[in-house]
């Protein structure tokens, strides 16, 4: 193996679908310009895994959509983030938050998993979504995207950057 091997950048283009049928699959929805960002306390990070509830903080988790039974959770967020392109290039087109509580050291966690499609659907719709983020957890989110792409943030509308303000 080479030892000067840089370690692929992790992207927002998670998932693509350039199959062109109409067998299996056809009529899905495309995820290809979805992807999620973890939010644990103040720190933001992408993670491949939410699409598939497989992210870092949600792995050997057990989940309840009952909140009394995760009474030492910590909160955390995904951030579904829908990018969309136009002449001048990638932008962020839509944006929304659903909360977790998740404890770790139980392995327990709770979240709406219905919320959290619900959400994912209406930032794949181009809506933005972020009540219920903390300050902290606002700063964090615009972070991770002004170092993702500092152009793609630019680009993006007014709404979201007065969101993350």
């Amino acid at each position: 193996m080479e030892a000067d091997k840089t370690k692929k950048q992790l992207s927002l283009n998670i998932v693509s679908s350039n199959v062109n049928h109409k067998g299996f699959g056809a009529g899905s929805i495309d995820l290809s310009n979805v992807s999620g960002i973890i939010i644990d306390g103040d720190e933001a990070y992408v993670d491949a895994g939410t699409l598939h509830a497989k992210s870092k903080v949600e792995k050997g988790i057990k989940f309840s959509t009952n909140k009394d039974d995760v009474p030492n959770g910590r909160k955390c967020w995904i951030v579904w983030v829908a990018v969309d392109r136009a002449e001048t290039g990638s932008y962020y087109a839509g944006m929304t938050a659903c909360e977790m509580l998740i404890d770790t050291e139980a392995k327990r966690g709770w979240k709406i998993l219905a919320d959290h499609v619900n959400r994912m659907d209406a930032a794949m719709k181009r809506k933005f979504m972020l009540e219920g983020l903390n300050e902290t957890e606002k700063q964090a989110l615009k972070r991770v995207l002004l170092e993702f792409n500092p152009e793609v943030w630019e680009r993006s509308p007014e709404q979201l950057k007065e969101l993350l303000a």
